[in-house]
């Protein structure tokens, strides 16, 4: 059994909706980051970061959404979640999801979590005021370079959709219009409509 720890709205989305897709059984635990739960004893006993997500294997605790994503991909090979026989397409899929958990994650959290980078208020607001410039960037690299369309890859899912879907979702928090990248939008809606999407939704909802 493997076991992901997540809490609701984080970037874990990625890593439950690719255990949905794969077939592994799993189950989740939620994090209440209000009550400060990452902090606490128990969890730092499995990931000393104090942050999710965080899967729990046969083998041992895996973290970081990068590596996750690749290690659920490569124990469910059976469901093509990775391009696994070809290295370089592999690599490039590897390559997407570092940008998002390096750059376009980071952008995100200096809107909201300015304290890990600066300690004045108003160094605070100039990272909050820059926030909609940053992520409109990033993502007019990911539309007009990134996404091949209609997947990451082009014709074929992979562990890179489910990580832009779930960062395309906080486009709105920042300020960003998602409408303005067209091909995100429809990349979007598309996987709103995965049977997987849906689940790991309802499971986060309902844990």
């Amino acid at each position: 059994m493997n076991t992901l720890y997540f809490s609701p709205g984080s970037c874990a989305l990625a890593s439950h909706i690719t255990l949905a897709e794969s077939g592994l059984p799993y189950e989740v635990k939620k994090l209440n980051f209000a009550e400060k739960e990452q902090q606490g004893e128990a969890y730092l006993a499995i990931n000393p970061k104090g942050r999710v997500p965080a899967l729990v294997t046969e083998s041992g605790v895996v973290t970081e959404t990068v590596a996750i994503l690749a290690y659920i991909a490569q124990m469910a090979p059976e469901a093509k979640l990775a391009p696994l026989h070809d290295p370089y397409l592999f690599a490039k899929m590897q390559a997407f999801n570092a940008y998002m958990a390096s750059t376009v994650h980071v952008a995100h959290a200096h809107g909201r979590r300015g304290y890990r980078w600066a300690d004045q208020e108003t160094s605070f607001d100039d990272m909050k005021n820059k926030l909609p410039q940053v992520m409109t960037e990033c993502f007019r690299l990911i539309e007009d370079g990134m996404l091949e369309g209609p997947y990451v890859l082009g014709e074929h899912y992979s562990t890179a959709d489910p990580y832009l879907f779930l960062i395309s979702g906080w486009l709105k928090s920042d300020r960003v219009e998602i409408a303005d990248f067209p091909r995100v939008h429809a990349h979007y809606r598309m996987m709103l409509e995965r049977p997987a999407v849906q689940k790991a939704l309802a499971e986060e909802k309902s844990a």
